[in-house]
């Protein structure tokens, strides 16, 4: 009897976790909606109007927050696949890194960046097919907007002190960076219903298995608020169980995405050794034999 009500729960809990996926990508469709139609070349969109004007339900103004956020980090990823990559992401990659659930919402995102004045021409795309052809990284670095950040998270991690960052724990309390001097870190910095993240925790909570005795901490930092997606902390403990994680999990505030020059791939990764010095630095999927290597390496030093 206790199993079943156990199951009924699960089950009721996913279905919910369904239905509230459902309605915020029907809140994000409207809201895209209405920006297609009414976008006008030339004229910035006012994000302020929409949330004042237009959209004043709380699913909506939810799903404008989450479009808002991405319209902001969408040059700094554009920039970093590019850089990463050799070549442009396509359009469903930067719906997926920036957990857009509706069709051609990273088109529409785009075409607001390319009517808006304030934003520098960075992209060339297809006229066709709407996919970049080719990014002008060295224009998004000189952009004053970007151009720090840019910089910061192209290169220039490592072998910089790791900036300390109080971190609040699911369930209450919190972590500071510098609560692990003494030991090697690997922070790992996420969001929910990121694949490249889903894929890389097996590899996680196996290289916590294995070195933990040898003094690694893993801290799983999620950065679903800052991104303003609606995912609760229920939804991430259940993540936490899926995956059987047995290392920290944290979330990823303001103050620290600041700290930590703005991410805008994930997952991103950062080895700090024992002195609190950054050793390597990830940006996107880390192959799990490049983690243990790196991780390994730092663990031997004395």
């Amino acid at each position: 009897m206790k199993n079943c009500l156990c199951c009924a729960l699960l089950l009721a809990s996913l279905l919910a976790g369904t239905a509230t996926a459902r309605a915020s990508a029907n809140a994000e469709s409207r809201v895209l909606d209405y920006i297609r139609t009414h976008l006008q070349p030339g004229q910035p969109l006012m994000v302020t109007d929409l949330y004042n004007r237009v959209f004043t339900q709380p699913d909506e103004r939810q799903a404008l927050n989450k479009l808002y956020n991405a319209f902001f980090r969408i040059p700094l990823f554009v920039a970093n696949y590019q850089e990463k990559f050799k070549s442009p992401p396509s359009l469903a990659v930067i719906a997926e890194q920036f957990d857009l659930r509706s069709p051609g919402a990273a088109d529409v995102l785009l075409r607001v960046m390319e009517s808006d004045p304030r934003v520098p021409r960075f992209l060339t795309r297809d006229p066709k097919t709407g996919e970049i052809t080719h990014v002008d990284v060295e224009m998004i670095k000189a952009d004053p907007r970007f151009g720090q950040a840019l910089a910061r998270q192209i290169g220039g991690w490592e072998g910089k002190p790791a900036m300390d960052a109080t971190l609040p724990r699911l369930g209450g309390g919190g972590i500071h960076v510098s609560d692990f001097r003494g030991k090697v870190v690997l922070l790992e910095v996420w969001f929910t219903g990121c694949p490249p993240c889903m894929q890389e925790a097996p590899a996680l909570s196996s290289l916590n298995n294995e070195l933990s005795a040898r003094n690694l901490v893993i801290v799983g930092a999620n950065a679903d608020r800052i991104l303003g997606l609606d995912y609760d902390d229920s939804v991430r403990q259940r993540y936490v169980q899926e995956h059987h994680i047995a290392y920290p999990i944290v979330n990823w505030t303001k103050e620290s995405d600041q700290a930590y020059g703005g991410i805008s791939i994930f997952p991103t990764l950062f080895l700090i050794d024992r002195k609190g010095i950054i050793r390597n630095h990830w940006i996107g999927y880390a192959q799990p034999e490049t983690l243990r290597k790196a991780i390994a390496g730092v663990l031997s030093e004395k």
